[in-house]
């Protein structure tokens, strides 16, 4: 995905899609984007036009084995730090935490590669049979946007949903580091509203979270939902659950010998942070610097920067969105009144039995 700049990356976006993309995307409905001219309904979901070619490409030649596992997520949801753990734990045997370890000098989204962003952007098919199994692989489509071979392996997918109210903190924050320049600034307000309307990559947000969320129940040696609030609370006993899914559960000496806490040290926010390949290296992201990845990592930063009608509004349509799952996502809400009742803390448990999702803060 090497692009010159984000501003030819802003008026070529579609210039640059094959002809047979072009053509699907001149029948999609369009909006206005945020990284780039137009977002396109696609599939039942909000895309990028190059996000399109490498979704139709990942479809149609992407083959999962049974030993795959993949990373999905909703963007800027915990994908960095999910990424960083589900390596780290896999080839904890290979690598030593304090020393020589990947995460040290690489990007965790180097280690554990994007299917639409890198493996099968710009139209490549690449082999992935040399990789060795288990292949760690990434994706932000939604579910039902996989190919069948995913759904009929024994592959595994680790899903991580975050609160919507932080997650479009954090999105904002994001796209307006890389948004390119002459596409004009996005303001808040403005992104609120399209966020609210399902109309931001891979969005809805709430759609992509629950279909997920659904197979969890449905086939939960498959897929396991783990939420970014609740692993920032008890790391280590997330950490715990997400390695046993994955097959490659702690032993007791490990346990007794910290090594679950080294690789949580390793993997922290924090300490990704302020390596220098994630303070001066690009390129883990098509172009983009590492650093754009990293901002605060904070459970409810958003009550900094929601006014009482933004909560309501959000709060809303999170409750009519989610009301089938309202005790499992009630912590997501903004709650009370304001700029947001009570932010910051984890996200602890399920929540208060059958009290709606917008209650009491994250």
């Amino acid at each position: 995905m090497a692009i010159q700049s984000n501003i030819a990356e802003a008026s070529h976006a579609q210039e640059e899609t094959t002809p047979e993309c072009k053509e699907i995307l001149s029948s999609l409905p369009k909006e206005k984007g945020w990284r780039t001219p137009n977002l396109y309904l696609f599939q039942g979901f909000w895309c990028q036009p190059k996000e399109i070619q490498a979704i139709i490409s990942v479809q149609n030649h992407y083959k999962a084995e049974d030993s795959d596992i993949i990373v999905a997520t909703i963007p800027k949801s915990g994908t960095t730090w999910l990424k960083a753990l589900c390596f780290a734990i896999v080839n904890r045997e290979k690598f030593d935490c304090q020393k020589n370890h990947p995460l040290l000098t690489s990007n965790p989204h180097e280690l554990v590669q994007f299917l639409e962003y890198k493996l099968y952007a710009n139209n490549q098919i690449p082999d992935l049979s040399t990789l060795p199994a288990p292949r760690l692989l990434a994706t932000h489509m939604p579910l039902r946007a996989l190919p069948d071979s995913v759904r009929e392996s024994d592959s595994k997918l680790v899903y991580l949903c975050r609160n919507p109210f932080d997650t479009f903190i954090s999105i904002w924050h994001y796209l307006c580091k890389i948004r390119p320049e002459s596409l004009g600034p996005l303001s808040l307000e403005e992104a609120f509203d399209m966020y609210c309307k399902g109309v931001i990559g891979y969005g809805p947000y709430w759609d992509h979270m629950l279909g997920y969320w659904h197979q969890s129940f449905e086939n939960p040696h498959k897929v396991l939902f783990l939420k970014y609030e609740e692993m920032k609370e008890d790391t280590t006993f997330y950490m715990k659950k997400l390695s046993e899914f994955l097959g490659f559960p702690f032993s007791s000496e490990e346990e007794k010998f910290g090594v679950i806490e080294e690789i949580a040290k390793l993997c922290s926010f924090e300490h990704l942070k302020e390596l220098e390949v994630n303070k001066k290296g690009k390129g883990a992201i098509a172009h983009f610097e590492n650093k754009n990845l990293f901002r605060k990592g904070e459970v409810g930063d958003w009550v900094n920067h929601f006014n009482p009608f933004m909560v309501e509004r959000l709060t809303n349509i999170m409750e009519e969105k989610l009301a089938a799952s309202a005790s499992f996502f009630c912590n997501y809400g903004g709650g009370g009144s304001g700029g947001g009742g009570g932010g910051g803390g984890g996200g602890g448990g399920d929540g208060g039995g059958g009290s709606s999702c917008g209650c009491g803060g994250v």
